[in-house]
């Protein structure tokens, strides 16, 4: 990939479960590429993507972005491929939005969630500011598919930051994006490529997996747990990030896979009872020790390894 992809990439959206807290021990984690492919099929906010791309020992050779979620995928396209148009578009949006009272900005805010538009630059347009205006910038959908979440009442929203998504466009240059199923996602993975996956959660630590119309449950995990195991059959290296949840460790203890829990801040969610501390599940299928200077530090770590 690009060597020219500035320090400051960082993710321009807010995302439940971003990876933000946790980088400096994903990053200590992750292998350093050799030539290899990074693939994410679980995109998110894509907090790790970027903070690879800034470091020249692990900064892969290509990347292979993917989310189900389709307007998500909008947005990272729109912030590729025309950054400068999208910044046009957002700016008199935020300008009408911070100069307005209360009920003004409720009023946009209802206006612009009821909208559906089908040109790609709007609906990167609408879904920015809905991010940086909704209640605790969750992104959570209804059974038909239409984004639910309240307005969220900040004081002064950055609703557009021209740094953040010129940075994160030039990261984003070579990358490829995708909108499919996780395993489609990584099927062209091959031995010494490296795979990141961080899933929906199940509800003991995300508190809802509505983010797309189809909830990501316990028959999900186990599939993905068997695309892990065939990834791992064929050589490739796979870092998971997952709830703690019994039935997530239980499936993965015992074989071949390094367990351990890290304790990450959980600032969105839908219920104030569910943010603060909470311990995150990291599996590898390799040792991250050989890939490291000094690993970050791991609290109440559990590894299982053969």
């Amino acid at each position: 990939m690009t060597t020219s992809a500035p320090r400051a990439a960082r993710p321009f959206l807010k995302w439940a479960g971003g990876k933000t807290q946790l980088l400096d021990a994903l990053v200590a984690r992750s292998p350093r590429p050799a030539g290899a492919t990074y693939f994410e099929p679980f995109l998110g906010g894509g907090a790790l993507f970027f903070a690879l791309i800034a470091d020249p020992e692990r900064r892969p050779r290509r990347a292979v972005l993917n989310d189900l979620n389709r307007e998500l995928i909008t947005v990272f396209e729109a912030v590729r491929d025309d950054p400068e148009r999208l910044a046009q578009r957002l700016e008199p949006l935020q300008r009408r939005y911070l100069a307005a009272d209360d009920a003004g900005r409720a009023e946009l805010y209802y206006a612009t969630r009821e909208q559906q538009p089908r040109d790609p630059l709007a609906v990167a347009v609408r879904l920015i500011f809905l991010n940086k205006t909704c209640y605790n910038g969750l992104y959570r959908v209804n059974r038909s598919g239409r984004f639910n979440v309240p307005h969220g009442r900040y004081r002064n929203p950055r609703i557009l930051d021209c740094e953040a998504l010129t940075a994160a466009s030039l990261a984003l240059r070579d990358a490829e994006l995708r909108c499919e199923d996780f395993e489609q996602a990584c099927a062209g993975a091959c031995a010494g490529d490296f795979v990141y996956c961080d899933p929906p959660f199940l509800p003991v630590v995300a508190g809802f997996t509505s983010y797309t119309q189809a909830d990501f449950g316990r028959d999900d995990q186990l599939r993905l747990k068997w695309c892990i195991d065939d990834l791992t059959r064929r050589g490739v290296r796979v870092m998971l990030s997952d709830s703690p949840h019994d039935f997530v460790q239980g499936m993965y203890e015992g074989s071949r896979y390094r367990l351990e829990r890290l304790p990450a801040r959980r600032m969105i969610n839908s219920r104030g009872d569910r943010r603060g501390a909470v311990d995150e599940l990291v599996v590898t299928n390799y040792d991250p020790a050989s890939y490291a200077v000094a690993l970050a530090p791991a609290s109440s770590a559990k590894s299982s390894a053969k």
